[in-house]
């Protein structure tokens, strides 16, 4: 492996730049000399397969802050985000972490019973006696992934996850039956109660963002902190931009599909074209529009296409849960009273400490959504990754996902009596 070789200079601040060097990125010296390698652990906006290094010097020497400043951005990361001498911890001397934390495995599961229709799963994982933190799924119908775990500290959080109404696990597969915005709330509660705990932290990203907002605002009180992610408000500009055709616009090529699948006389309306076939009583028809809505929503979630999200397309078991609770969502408005609903009921979570964190490319959800949460929530962090689309796995939204609960779990532990 290549390595990056400093050219001592004399400066007066050389050791001090090295140490922030390896502190600051990752980088752990190989010996006494000035060679250094990549820690195994970088962080994910850093690319472990290093591509920019080949085409750097073997001497590259620094000569103060600017030189370092220069080289870092050139190796894609940005200073006034990543290398800020001030922590937004609030504590100087503390670097929150951004790495995606080490694959872990639940340590109980379970399914509980939420109405006579429905029996939900859920997981726990992480330290049974920590700090609880819930994770919404995204979709709706979308389910969980062991993934989702690694999101938290496990020595810190009692990580809780669990699949929504006719999602992933959980029970009758793709129901509509007594599947709203509000059961999925009373579920939340449900679970909260079923497990003895008090109050938790949510974390929720895409329809995620959705019913933490929703159940924040009916459930103050039980909310520690909330983590939002590729903010979805479903407001009918939202559903017309992403499946009525403006999203067409940046991903031509996708759209085709998911556009030819319906007859030219039923194009007033995607969404309720979709909705006909995915509640047909032909299972085939079903499947074939479960496909089609699911490749186009999987084909423009990452800023740079990713195949095996695409390929999740292909899974008539995962797509037809997928598309038809998205689409019943999509058709019942979210179940909401009117189109500004979560806006309007910001001033009930002003309170609760929030990080929003944004793709500035995201094609799905948005930026303009986020930006009118910022503004009517501006006592929420706002994070906009420059380099992202919607996916919680792109390398720059998982960083500030992971540096937005250490941040809640470093108030946590001060405000622990």
């Amino acid at each position: 492996m290549r390595c990056l070789s400093v050219k001592p200079k004399k400066h007066p601040n050389y050791a001090t730049t090295i140490t922030k060097v390896r502190m600051r990125l990752g980088f752990k010296f190989a010996s006494k000399s000035n060679t250094f390698f990549p820690h195994s652990s970088l962080p994910p906006a850093f690319p472990s397969s290093l591509p920019y290094f080949p085409s750097l010097s073997k001497n590259f020497t620094f000569s103060g802050k600017k030189k370092l400043s220069l080289w870092v951005q050139r190796v894609g990361y940005k200073t006034e985000t990543q290398l800020s001498d001030k922590m937004e911890s609030g504590n100087p001397t503390e670097q929150l972490i951004r790495n995606l934390y080490p694959p872990i495995e639940p340590y109980s599961t379970g399914f509980l019973k939420v109405s006579d229709v429905h029996t939900i799963y859920w997981e726990q994982s992480g330290n049974p006696d920590g700090h609880p933190v819930v994770f919404l799924h995204g979709g709706p119908g979308g389910g969980t992934s062991p993934s989702n775990r690694r999101f938290f500290d496990p020595e810190f959080y009692r990580i809780i996850l669990f699949d929504q109404r006719g999602a992933g696990k959980s029970a009758p597969h793709a129901c509509l039956e007594n599947n709203t915005t509000w059961d999925l709330i009373d579920d939340i509660e449900k679970l909260r109660e079923h497990l003895k705990i008090p109050e938790w932290q949510v974390f929720g990203g895409s329809w995620g963002s959705t019913l933490a907002l929703a159940y924040s605002e009916s459930h103050p009180d039980k909310v520690t902190g909330l983590v939002l992610r590729g903010i979805f408000l479903l407001r009918k500009k939202e559903i017309d931009w992403f499946y009525e055709g403006g999203a067409a616009a940046i991903y031509p090529d996708a759209w085709e599909p998911f556009r030819d699948l319906i007859p030219e006389k039923e194009r007033e309306s995607f969404v309720t074209a979709y909705h006909r076939r995915l509640n047909s009583e032909d299972l085939e028809i079903q499947y074939a529009a479960a496909r089609a809505w699911t490749k186009w929503e999987m084909m423009t979630a990452h800023l740079l296409p990713n195949d095996e999200n695409i390929k999740r397309g292909d899974d008539d078991y995962f797509s037809l849960a997928f598309a038809r609770i998205e689409n019943h969502y999509f058709v019942n408005k979210g179940f909401f009273p009117f189109d500004s609903f979560l806006l309007d009921n910001v001033d009930k979570i002003r309170h609760i400490n929030t990080t929003i964190v944004q793709g500035r490319y995201d094609v799905c959800c948005p930026m303009m959504s986020a930006w009118d949460l910022h503004k009517a929530f501006p006592e929420a962090d706002f994070k906009v990754v420059p380099n992202a689309g919607h996916s919680a796995n792109e390398p720059g939204i998982a960083a500030e996902l992971v540096a937005a609960n250490e941040k809640l779990k470093s108030l946590a532990k001060k405000n622990k009596p």
